[in-house]
């Protein structure tokens, strides 16, 4: 049966709001206040979808709190997107330090076991972690390899990634963590003063009105695209 005028009229209006309710989240954003942009933008490691970095570091309190809320949002990312984390380091040998635990955990098969224990014991558990003899003898007591750690973590390869982390958060321009970087392109802004997991959830808030930004960047620059 043929559609009446007003049930045609009815769907658009519908398809409309949908429509806009998808794109108001990007429309919404301010640069300066919840965004800063990355000129000229970085490359990312996968072109073909939306990049997302954390910057972070097993030493900082904040990123302790905004670790189970960015593994449950990372859960539920869609396909088109990617997320990876770079530990930061600042110059301060006990973050260095950490730096390599991260790629000496990733290294050796641990890290998702091991990653969220690490936050729990540093910060809610007050261990001392900051130096490799230490952690490898958490490690050992968490059911890890000791000696494999211990070589993971002197190895070449952690060596080359400590130094590419630290590279990474020069050319981004970060200087806090956690910190949340879209497609080599925007990195999310959130105001602390909101209050600790205020401020953590409307950071990712952010990001996911800058993920929508960037889809729909490459949905436009696509038509263009093809006219060239």
């Amino acid at each position: 049966m043929p559609m009446s005028i007003r049930a045609v009229s009815l769907a658009l209006c519908a398809l409309a709001a949908l429509l806009g309710a998808n794109s108001a989240p990007a429309q919404a954003l301010q640069e300066g206040s919840d965004f800063r942009s990355l000129t000229p933008p970085l490359p990312t490691n996968d072109p073909g979808k939306i990049e997302v970095i954390e910057f972070f570091s097993y030493a900082c309190p904040h990123c302790a709190n905004f670790y189970p809320l960015v593994s449950s949002w990372e859960a539920k990312l869609p396909k088109d997107v990617v997320f990876r984390r770079v530990p930061v380091g600042f110059q301060r040998p006990a973050w260095v330090n950490l730096q390599r635990v991260f790629y000496a955990l990733q290294a050796d098969g641990d890290l998702a076991r091991l990653d969220g224990l690490l936050f729990k014991a540093i910060h809610e558990e007050q261990q001392p972690l900051f130096e490799e003899p230490r952690i490898a003898d958490w490690i050992a007591k968490n059911g890890g390899n000791a000696d494999k750690f211990a070589a993971a973590y002197a190895s070449f390869g952690v060596n080359n990634q400590t130094v590419q982390a630290d590279q990474m958060a020069e050319d981004y321009r970060i200087d806090s963590v956690p910190s949340m970087a879209v497609d080599g392109k925007y990195v999310a802004m959130s105001d602390p003063a909101n209050g600790e997991m205020p401020y953590l959830t409307q950071l990712l808030a952010t990001v996911d009105k800058l993920i929508a930004k960037v889809r729909a960047e490459h949905a436009a620059a696509k038509p263009a695209a093809k006219h060239q």
